[in-house]
């Protein structure tokens, strides 16, 4: 036990700053770990800390100059485990359960102080499941006894999945539809309503949890508020300038057009069922985020970023 554990100081990171990045993934509760990671890159360099990047082919570029980028899979540790020496904290993004124990054992014996959890939602459903089927719980079960301190972050789905191609499902093929032919097509398009994220706000909510010392053994809902299909699609028409046209589709037209589109179903299966629940227990599922604490605001010390805000920075992939 090192000293700031014996006097009770929650320790904070000072030194370098590992990120994991994965190709992008669809299934369910499954982050965009590049465009976060890239984002949390830039912010923890512009506080002065050292970044190492742990990336899977394919998300090796676009960093910054002075991040150290290794070329390799979380998913796959020890085959990179030079990735792990020295890093101080870790941001732990894309891992697998039957590795993630061997990722931890080469971030323990590395250095590492302090391991920040890109997690899901998927724990607060998995808990009444047998053992054997977790996934996300089984990975955040495995950091908090790797003997490291540690930080849960669940987020909510984060605005630029899109982009990356990474889950939710819902807004996944908008770019492509309002592009081509200036319409949405999806399901529950008048009552769907789904949570959402800015990246930058995520990666800022990861870089408070990394570089200092008050959220250890936490679990940080980092979720936006509900937002309805509807508002979505206001907000790209407003920032176009022009009206897009919108198809109701049934549930089942839109898991046949999301399967289409390469979708696994159970994918598709929670997307559905999040735009109809956020729907119908609207106010309940707005007032359990807004009272959630710490908040988005209390982490990052600002308003968190609005859809509006994310149209604004990438209406060029609607046009």
């Amino acid at each position: 036990m090192d000293s700031s554990e014996q006097s009770g100081k929650k320790p904070a990171a000072e030194g370098t700053c590992l990120l994991t990045v994965v190709s992008p993934r669809r299934g369910e509760g499954n982050s965009p770990t590049g465009i976060v990671g890239r984002r949390l890159a830039r912010q923890l360099l512009a506080v002065g800390r050292d970044v190492r990047v742990l990336a899977e082919p394919g998300q090796c570029g676009g960093w910054p100059d002075t991040a150290d980028v290794v070329a390799g899979s979380i998913t796959r540790p020890l085959e990179s485990a030079r990735a792990f020496g020295g890093a101080e904290a870790v941001f732990l993004a894309g891992a697998h359960p039957s590795t993630v124990g061997d990722a931890l054992a080469l971030a323990r014996r590395g250095g590492a102080r302090k391991v920040v959890l890109l997690s899901s939602h998927g724990p607060e459903f998995e808990e009444a499941n047998p053992p054997e089927t977790w996934y996300w719980l089984a990975i955040e079960k495995a950091v908090e006894h790797s003997g490291i301190p540690w930080t849960h972050i669940r987020p909510s789905a984060v605005m630029g999945a899109v982009i990356e191609g990474s889950y939710p499902a819902t807004g996944s093929d908008w770019p492509d539809t309002v592009r081509t032919g200036g319409v949405v097509r999806e399901a529950f398009l008048d009552q769907g309503h789904y949570p959402f994220i800015h990246e930058e706000d995520l990666a800022a909510v990861a870089a408070a949890a990394l570089v200092g010392g008050d959220y250890c053994g936490t679990v940080v809902e980092a979720v936006g508020p509900p937002l309805s299909t509807r508002s979505r699609i206001a907000s790209i028409a407003r920032a176009l300038g022009r009206e897009i046209g919108t198809v109701d589709l049934t549930a089942d037209e839109g898991r046949a057009v999301w399967r289409r589109l390469g979708w696994p179903d159970g994918a598709v299966d929670v997307t559905l069922y999040a735009l109809e629940e956020y729907g119908a227990r609207f106010a309940e599922l707005l007032r359990w985020t807004a009272d959630q604490r710490p908040s988005v605001h209390d982490i990052i010390g600002r308003p968190p970023l609005t859809y509006d805000d994310w149209v604004r920075e990438h209406i060029d992939r609607f046009r």
